[in-house]
């Protein structure tokens, strides 16, 4: 079966794993995406993973789980040539995604109102810490501080440890994953307009639109107290872990029926044990 985004052309500078992120998951949906990093200044995850081996040749793990079925090339943004060879890229190109501190591109002359005069149809997506306006949007941020930002790390905390960071970066994958569904929604948008669009992505909102307990803050007489997800608290008593006599256990029984059926069924067959 052909892949759905055979065909399409993308055209990724970027660094880290956001957008790298959103461009593998592109290239594995069929999409030719090109990568473009400066010629020193290389992309932060080559030098990062187990394999220091790797690492010193700059292909480290890190790298090549976002970069695998990307075509590579180096171009210095800051001089004309390198900004002329990315134009040459655009022309042919159907997205254009970038990472760059806010207002860097349309400094260099590469915003979306600049490149779009030479291809209508091109669907430009720049991703952020904050977004491009708004009292934080010249700042930058890697996945930890957005997790504090958000409420995610106090959501995940105990008053034992303090807030706590999840293991993986959940925060950046969960960027790139909404970031390739919106620009693949703004290619179907494009068969029916003709028209290329510009798509202003942050690395707030996927926490932000997904921290469905925040819904309580907003709405709530009060504000919840730190933690409030702990199955001490009485907002979600049958939700959370627990150490039996054995070892630790989780049962996350949501609904009144669950909380039932785990009341009268043995701890294994309702608790995962680790």
């Amino acid at each position: 079966m052909t892949r759905p985004m055979r065909g399409v052309r993308v055209i990724e500078v970027a660094s880290w794993i956001f957008v790298p992120a959103a461009g593998a998951i592109l290239s594995d949906w069929g999409a030719d995406v090109i990568k473009v990093e400066h010629p020193t200044d290389y992309d932060q995850s080559r030098d990062t993973g187990g394999d220091r081996t790797l690492n010193r040749q700059q292909m480290g793990t890190g790298f090549l789980t976002q970069a695998s079925n990307k075509r590579a090339i180096t171009l210095n943004l800051k001089t004309e040539k390198g900004r002329e060879i990315l134009k040459k890229l655009v022309k042919d190109a159907d997205v254009l995604v970038e990472n760059w501190r806010s207002g860097a591109f349309p400094a260099l002359g590469l915003g979306y109102d600049d490149l779009r005069p030479l291809n209508p149809r091109l669907i430009y997506c720049s991703m952020t810490a904050f977004g491009q306006d708004g009292p934080r949007g010249v700042q930058t941020a890697y996945d930890q501080l957005i997790q504090a930002t958000s409420g995610m790390m106090a959501m995940t905390g105990t008053p034992d440890v303090n807030p706590i960071k999840t293991g993986a970066p959940v925060i950046d994958y969960a960027t790139g994953t909404m970031c390739a569904f919106a620009i693949s929604s703004a290619l179907f948008q494009r068969e029916r307009t003709g028209r290329g669009q510009y798509i202003d992505s942050s690395m707030l909102g996927p926490p932000s639109a997904n921290l469905n307990a925040a819904s309580g803050t907003v709405t709530g007489p009060s504000i919840p107290s730190i933690f409030s997800w702990r199955c001490s608290t009485r907002r979600l008593a049958s939700w959370g872990s627990f150490n039996d006599s054995e070892r630790c256990r989780t049962r996350p029984a949501g609904t009144w029926r669950l909380w039932r059926y785990c009341s009268h069924s043995s701890a294994v067959r309702c608790s995962m044990i680790f």
